[in-house]
């Protein structure tokens, strides 16, 4: 039998969407064993005052499995 755990991280870039889910998971691999995947719940942009995007932000839900 195996036991999965869920966690709930906040992660930014100003690179992409693809670059803050991915350095992300790469801090979150530093502390946590067993990563097996993650969920985007919410996707946001913060902007300049032309509308220009400045930075990328997920938050995300991610499962590893409990040794």
């Amino acid at each position: 039998m195996s036991i999965a755990k869920v966690i709930e991280v906040s992660s930014a870039s100003s690179k992409g969407i693809e670059d803050a889910v991915q350095s992300g998971l790469l801090k979150v691999a530093t502390t946590v064993k067993n990563l097996k995947g993650a969920w985007i719940n919410e996707i946001k942009v913060v902007t300049d005052d032309d509308g220009l995007v400045r930075e990328w932000r997920v938050n995300m839900r991610v499962n590893f499995l409990v040794e």
